[in-house]
């Protein structure tokens, strides 16, 4: 297959067209440089004026505020599960929301660091909605309230913020930050790993509130996950992802030249659309989570046959339809449609189901 193919993949995701051959035209020679970006120094004026324009326009497109530092990082969001507790459990204290396997992971990881508890749970269900925000029993001397916005495996989103009585929020928005527009000022921390929905694999972005960053961590915090470390550093303590940086840059300027996360908003919602109106009224595939928690960005469905659905996406993969399958702990499929997942992709997709369900049909 000698032609690009639509990418479904929940990451390392597609990436835009547009990103990815700008990237391309760079390579050998950034900008007169004579490097590539991948050779150059982090600590040069030109790489300098790299990461420097893509927290600028991070900041454009999310209206961050000033009192936020924003950080790129490595160890993907896994990283933050602990840095997370290390830095801002002062009291010993944090509650949790699990809505999935990665919301969990964090949840299991803090507990490591201190008094974890789990506040609320859709798991009696299988995950397949979002629990009741309205009347979270918040513990009194909890240190923040820790939920994971949109869940990749499961396909569920959250529709609304939980109201924290005025404990500090965090946010895992890997797979979905940048999606649509947020109210940075309601967090404490956001994080996300690039890989989802920004950029390549290595990248992990936090934007986290000044107040929350200081010395007091817990004790035995290495250096390196400290946030103060490199928020005094502007993200340049060590050697970054800077090849990775460069590209989440890219797709910075690519969204903010689509019109930004209204407009960006507006297209995840007709794509999301597209799938979810075919899966509605089928006869053969059916959504797998409640319609008013449908995540925007990571659609799951199946049909009620195991091989029958090995089949659709063996099949899919032969159209150019690639990456289809459910994560191995759920089954079924999920077609991941990131932002640079263009209208073309989830046409060409619902026409094959269409077409896959009418075969089915006649046999």
């Amino acid at each position: 297959m000698n032609e690009r193919v639509f990418n479904f993949s929940a990451g390392p995701a597609i990436l835009p067209e547009e990103v990815l051959k700008s990237a391309a035209e760079e390579m050998m020679n950034y900008r007169g440089s004579g490097m590539s970006v991948m050779e150059m120094s982090h600590r040069s004026k030109v790489y300098n004026e790299i990461i420097e324009t893509a927290e600028a326009d991070l900041r454009r497109l999310m209206s961050i505020p000033d009192n936020y530092k924003v950080l790129f990082l490595q160890g993907g969001a896994w990283t933050q599960f602990s840095m997370v507790p290390m830095n801002l459990m002062k009291h010993g204290i944090a509650d949790y929301v699990i809505t999935g396997s990665w919301a969990k992971k964090a949840y299991d990881e803090a507990k490591t660091y201190g008094d974890a508890r789990a506040i609320a749970s859709s798991k009696d269900r299988d995950f397949t909605y979002i629990p009741d925000l309205d009347h979270l029993k918040i513990s009194e001397d909890a240190d923040y309230v820790h939920i994971c916005e949109n869940n990749t495996i499961y396909g569920t989103t959250y529709q609304k913020l939980p109201d924290t009585k005025g404990k500090v929020l965090v946010s895992d928005m890997s797979s979905m930050i940048l999606s649509k527009p947020v109210d940075v000022r309601r967090y404490g921390l956001i994080y996300a790993g690039a890989q989802k929905n920004v950029g390549p694999a290595g990248t992990t972005i936090v934007i986290i509130r000044e107040d929350l960053i200081t010395d007091d961590v817990y004790p035995g915090t290495p250096t390196m996950l400290k946030y103060k470390t490199h928020a005094d550093k502007n993200s340049l303590f060590n050697t970054p992802p800077t090849y990775g940086i460069y590209l989440c840059g890219k797709v910075f300027r690519w969204l903010l030249g689509m019109g930004g996360l209204e407009a960006i908003e507006k297209r995840n919602k007709e794509k999301a659309a597209l799938l979810y109106d075919y899966l509605d009224q089928s006869e053969l595939f059916y959504g797998t989570v409640e319609r008013h928690d449908r995540s925007l960005m990571n659609v799951t469905f199946k049909t009620d046959d195991d091989e029958l659905n090995e089949r659709f996406v063996k099949e899919a993969e032969a159209k150019g339809l690639v990456n289809l399958k459910g994560h191995r702990s759920v089954g079924g499929m999920r077609a991941s449609i990131y932002n640079a997942m263009p209208v073309e992709g989830v046409e060409a997709l619902v026409r094959f189901m269409h077409h896959f369900e009418a075969n089915e049909r006649r046999t």
